[in-house]
């Protein structure tokens, strides 16, 4: 019996992923799921001139219309795999930093200079409290993750209970900051870290919290896979300019050509 041969009689391999190849993935279907909602539901379909019962009403009558709203609820899908994968890396990140404040205070800056064009892609406004970028909810993991560490090593129930109050108050931050994908990758970010070594076990729970966004449990063949190689392929902070830029230049089409 040729155990692991594939049809062909070669051996069959599981493939490698870097921490620059899960980096890539993740931006590429945030990019998709962002022109879902600034093109094609801001910008196209303008979805705040719709109520729920309106919207199926006018799709009912108005083919093109039916076919933006599947397109853009199909990219917005397709955007939740990005989610694991962000609070996977920022784990890995904070592990491996040699300089946590400074990784702390990146991740807190670029929240700050993503909120403008965050809102005017997600808003078409220039400041909008509705809600807050993603990198908010990274830098309040990232503060989670610190404290996780000062109780992870310290043994008893009142560190056990400690660490989930931690995760709590991570989680209830997030809410009062309405932060883009907060729970989740509060959750998420707490999972990966906490049981960082249970591999299995970190995977089953971490794909029952990205069940919340639909998708989410497929990135995890890709966060199986990751080989732990970071070899750079771009400059570190390329990643993080790219989520202020693309959100900019979204919100500006939207903005400039299709208001």
């Amino acid at each position: 019996m040729n155990t692991g041969m594939g049809r062909r009689g070669a051996a069959w391999k599981t493939p490698t992923v870097t921490a620059d190849g899960l980096k890539i993935f993740a931006c590429v279907v945030m990019l998709i799921q962002n022109i879902g909602i600034a093109i094609v539901e801001n910008g196209l379909i303008k979805l705040d001139q719709y109520t729920q019962e309106s919207l199926s009403m006018a799709m009912e009558t108005n083919s093109d219309l039916m076919f933006l709203a599947g397109a853009g609820s199909i990219m917005q899908l397709i955007g939740g795999m990005a989610v694991p994968v962000f609070a996977f890396l920022l784990v890995e990140g904070f592990l491996k930093t040699s300089d946590y404040r400074k990784y702390l205070l990146s991740m807190a800056v670029f929240a700050v200079i993503s909120e403008v064009p965050y809102d005017l892609a997600m808003n078409q406004r220039l400041i909008d409290h509705s809600g807050q970028n993603a990198l908010f909810s990274m830098t309040i993991s990232l503060l989670m993750l610190y404290f996780l560490k000062m109780m992870k090593k310290k043994k008893g129930a009142v560190y056990a209970a400690a660490q989930v109050l931690i995760v709590i108050c991570a989680v209830i931050w997030a809410s009062l900051f309405r932060a883009q994908y907060g729970l989740c990758i509060v959750l998420l970010a707490a999972i990966f870290y906490l049981f960082y070594t249970k591999h299995v076990l970190k995977t089953v729970l971490g794909i029952i919290v990205s069940l919340l966004y639909v998708t989410g449990p497929i990135s995890f063949y890709g966060i199986w896979c990751y080989n732990e190689e970071r070899k750079n392929i771009l400059p570190k902070y390329a990643y993080y300019v790219f989520y202020p830029l693309h959100l900019l230049v979204l919100g500006l089409i939207v903005k400039l050509f299709m208001a």
